[in-house]
This record gives C-alpha cells, structure tokens and sequence, in this order.
C-alpha cells in the first residue's frame, strides 16, 4: 500500500512538473506577444500605441551638408508664360546721380498668382410656343448633357476632392463655398460622385484588364466597413505600373478568385491562407517573414531568440540580393547555412520549431525574384497601394451603400494608377464627365499603352 502511494505521489510530481513546464513556455509566449508591434508582427504601423513607438535613433554624423547631395535632381521653379508684365527701371546710381540710360532688362523675377474666380454661371431659358396649326403649346428642352446643373470641370474638381483626396462631403461643402462661393448641398455633392462614378466606368475596366495582362502582380487585403458595421474587403492587384481594386464581402478563396478571373501569372503576396494554394509561381513577402523573425529574436527564451536572429539576419541578406545578386558561392553559402538552420530547429515544439518548419513550406517561394525578371522580394507595393485606402477608411468608417463600394472601387483603380503612371488623375476626370455630358466615348488609348516601354514601365 505504500508502495502504491510513493509511485502515485512520484506520477503526481512529474505531472505536476510537466504542468509547470508547459505554463512557463505558455508565459514565455504570451509575454513575447505583448512586446510585439509593427515592427516586430504582421500589424500596421497605425496599430503601435504612441508610448510604445520606438525613438527614431539619431544617425551618426556624415560631415556634408544637409539637402541634396551632389547628383540629386532637383526640382527648380517652372518659369511659365507671363500673363502680365512689368519692366521696373532702376532709381538712381550708387553715386546718386538719377539720369541713366536703359540698357534692358538684366534679370527676370517670376510671381505667381491665384487669379480670382469667378464661376461661369450659364443660364438656359426654356421658352414655349403654340403651334400655329393645331393651336397645342411645345415647350423647349433643357438641352441633352447640361440637365445635372453642374459642369464637367466643377464635377471633376467635386470628384477629386472626394475621392483623391478623402475629402467629406462636408468638407468639399465648406471648400466651394469658401474658394469658390458657391453653396451647394451635400446632397449635390453625392449625385456628382454619383455621376463621376459611372463616368469612370469604362476607366476602371479598362486598368483592369491591363493588370490581367501583367506577368507578374501583387495581391493583398485590407477590412473595409459598410453601413452599421458589416465587415467588407477591399482588395488590391496590382505591379509597378497598374492598380486595380475591388470591395467583397468576404476574404476568402472565392473572394480571391472574384478578384484575378483567369490570371495565372506570378504572384507576389503574404502568404495569407487563400495564397497557399497559387498552383504557378509565387513570391512570398520576405518583409512579412522578417518581422516575424524579429519578434521571436526578442523572446526571452534564449534558444527561440537566437532562432529568430539568424533567421532575421538571413533573410536580410536574402532581400539584399535583389540589388547585389549573389555568385555562385555566396549562393552556396547562404543556402547552406539556411538549410543548417531550418535542420536545428525543425523538431523543436515551440514557437522557433514553428517558424522554421513555415520557412521549409515556402523554401520554394522564398528567392522567385532571383530567377525572374520583374519579380520583388517583398510586398509592400501592394501595401503602399492600400494605404490611401486605410487612411480613407479609418477618416470615413466606410462606405454605406453598394454605389459607394463601386465608387470606392473605381476612384481608387483611377489615380493609383495615374500615380503610377506619372498622371494627373483631374484631368482625366473632367475628360470622363464630357464624354458622359456629350455621350460619347473616353479616350482610354493611354490605359491600353500601360506595359509598353515608357520609363520604368517595360512590358511583362
């Protein structure tokens, strides 16, 4: 009998400590989870609180100047037609005599102005008139495009402002009324967006299929909110030339493949779970894999963070490469000491046994861009395409309808890519707002020419 107690007390202490064991690990991790932030996980920037934010570190001293370094381009004032001119004579000499001779103008100082506005105010008076023959009255007819009371430029400014800039529909209120003395309601405003939606149209589809003809393109997703709070997705497929957005309901594989159709190109993404799965070739985001990195280097388990440090130290020098291709044997080198790291800690169960065992899944993923052209080791351009977005969403809360969906949609799709492209997006708005006016067809000859050479854009 008490044998039989010694080996239950003895089963008692090895559970016990096998508990004890297994609260500490749980301990160790949560306390690395409460450490992390942008830097450190796959949360954005905006998420770190402002007492958590790291101090920038002061950089040492390079001895030049501050302001461009030689070779920088720089961006001197644009000398413009004159409109008006002044010739101004000098006063007098430094010896004080006043009779000089004029022997022109030796410099020319350049000021420019905001003229006054004043709106064009077009009146159309509708007359009526009997019929000579029947004795019946025929009215006149405000003529076809002009019937929305706002025209293509003041439509194509409203639309900028709210789209292009965030702006609300109370704010673009306060704008027309103060630069433009115009008070108009924001019931207006939103039948312009209204209106600028359906113009852009045919813009929108058009990029979309250009990103659809693309080698390569980048995919990633952002929450979006609609009316009352219904959880949305706003997605992004893009590359270095072209954006294309859509909001969906759900983030998931059928969402993913609402928003590529029958692309099957390379895919550059964060290996979230509906990528995993891409059958041609993938690039995973290196920046997502170092930050994790990063986090497990700060754990306080020495054996996880030593973990995490080779794994960030590898994986920088990875992303280095895409500037400074590797030789031969910096290649094998490297390859050797990311097999010997993955080998040490595969079987571990713990978080660095995690991590590692998630690099061997993607070793196939992890250099694409170093076999093919045009292929980036990370995804922060899809990241910075989402950004305006983020920004509008956390301003707006949302949208509240499904027309703003599309508009959000297609005004996004619009000036991201003109920012790609090096365009001005207000101009091709108020072009959109003519032809809607007139009824006719946009010019869309400069989304069809995307991926010809032009600067950095080649084709795929």
């Amino acid at each position: 009998m008490a044998e039989y107690s010694q080996r239950n007390a003895a089963f008692l202490i090895l559970l016990l400590l096998s508990w004890i064991s297994s609260l500490q690990q749980r301990i160790r991790d949560l306390e690395a989870r409460l450490g992390e932030d942008s830097s450190t996980s796959n949360r954005p920037p905006s998420a770190d609180p402002p007492y958590k934010r790291p101090e920038r570190k002061s950089s040492k001293p390079s001895g030049r100047k501050r302001g461009g370094q030689p070779g920088h381009q720089g961006h001197s004032q644009e000398v413009f037609e004159p409109t008006e001119e002044r010739h101004i004579l000098p006063e007098k000499c430094k010896c004080g005599c006043t009779d000089l001779e004029d022997q022109g103008a030796y410099y020319r100082h350049q000021e420019v102005e905001l003229p006054e506005i004043q709106l064009t105010v077009r009146h159309f008076l509708l007359h009526r008139g009997r019929c000579t023959k029947c004795g019946k009255e025929a009215k006149a007819r405000v003529p076809s495009g002009h019937g929305t009371g706002y025209g293509p430029r003041l439509s194509g400014l409203i639309a900028l402002l709210s789209g292009d800039h965030g702006d609300s529909r109370e704010t673009v209120q306060r704008f027309c009324r103060q630069f433009l003395d115009l008070h108009i309601s924001p019931g207006a405003i939103q039948k312009v967006i209204n209106r600028a939606s359906r113009a852009i149209k045919p813009h929108y589809e058009a990029i979309r299929d250009q990103v659809y003809q693309s080698r390569v393109n980048h995919v990633d997703e952002t929450p979006w909110y609609q009316a009352q709070g219904a959880l949305q997705w706003l997605w992004v497929m893009g590359n270095s030339a072209a954006a294309f957005f859509m909001v969906h309901a759900n983030r998931n594989k059928k969402a993913f493949k609402s928003l590529i159709d029958k692309w099957e190109g390379i895919l550059v993404s964060d290996n979230y779970g509906v990528y995993r799965n891409w059958v041609n070739m993938q690039q995973t985001c290196l920046s997502h894999l170092i930050r994790k990195a990063k986090g497990l280097a700060q754990h306080k388990d020495p054996e996880i963070a030593k973990c995490g440090a080779w794994a960030r130290n590898e994986l920088q020098k990875l992303v280095g490469m895409a500037n400074a291709p590797p030789t031969k044997g910096q290649w094998r080198a490297f390859y050797a000491r990311f097999c010997r790291l993955i080998s040490l800690y595969r079987d571990r169960q713990d978080q660095a046994g995690t991590y590692v065992r998630s690099l061997e899944k993607l070793m196939a993923n992890l250099w694409v861009f170093l076999l093919e052209e045009g292929v980036e080791p990370t995804n922060n351009l899809a990241e910075r395409m989402l950004r305006k977005a983020v920004i509008w969403r956390k301003r707006s809360m949302g949208t509240e309808s499904e027309s703003g969906d599309r508009w959000v949609e297609r005004i996004l799709t619009l000036t991201q890519t003109c920012r790609l492209q090096n365009k001005l997006p207000y101009p091709v708005l108020v072009e959109a707002m003519e032809n809607q006016q007139h009824g006719t067809d946009p010019d869309l000859s400069w989304i069809s020419k995307i991926y010809e050479k032009d600067g950095d854009h080649v084709t795929p």
